[in-house]
């Protein structure tokens, strides 16, 4: 990047600016490359009905209120927003897992089944695992199977007797000063 960049100083620090920015993005394309965002969809909100929505609105309202004026009929009033809420919320989610669960008694439900182990799985991978690694000339791999390709030669080298020069001399010059008492765990 320091090579690319032209980190000379200009008059106009905005073109500066948008220069610095534009070539940070470059470099950072090539070394990182894109990603495709994924769709984004609401955590949990698929049992949503009518009822449920109509009770989070008033909820939101009665908070609304209540931020504007803390007065203690708004406290109650939300609160008793907040109980109404859990509880269409709670028959909303039971009445939805009760009809999942008779679909997926049934021969077309098993299917569903290993959808729902497959988006399961795809969900809890770690996605914070590093995606990429240097070679050995320092060329930045990104692909499964290089990455793959780059571990195998490394465990290669490494059990193989590559680092054979290396050996530790251990020292046995103990005597009754150097023991001492150790606590088995």
């Amino acid at each position: 990047m320091l090579h690319e960049g032209p980190w000379e100083e200009e008059e106009d620090a905005n073109d500066m600016w948008l220069k610095m920015a534009t070539c940070v993005r470059k470099v950072a394309l090539e070394v990182l490359g894109v990603s495709r965002g994924g769709k984004q969809e609401g955590k949990g909100t698929w049992w949503w009905n009518d009822e449920v929505q109509r009770a989070i609105k008033g909820k939101k309202e009665c908070f609304k209120c209540l931020h504007l004026d803390k007065s203690a009929s708004n406290i109650e009033g939300y609160k008793l927003g907040k109980r109404a809420e859990k509880r269409a919320v709670s028959v909303a989610k039971g009445k939805a897992y009760d009809d999942l669960y008779q679909r997926l008694g049934t021969k077309e439900g098993e299917k569903d089944i290993y959808r729902m182990a497959r988006i399961h799985e795809k969900k809890t991978r770690d996605i914070n695992q590093i995606k990429c690694i240097k070679d050995g000339t320092d060329r930045l791999l990104v692909k499964d199977d290089e990455i793959k390709g780059r571990w195998r030669e490394y465990f290669d080298k490494l059990f193989n007797g590559e680092n054979e020069g290396i050996t530790f001399e251990l020292d046995d010059s103990f005597d009754d000063t150097n023991r001492c008492f150790v606590r088995r765990f």
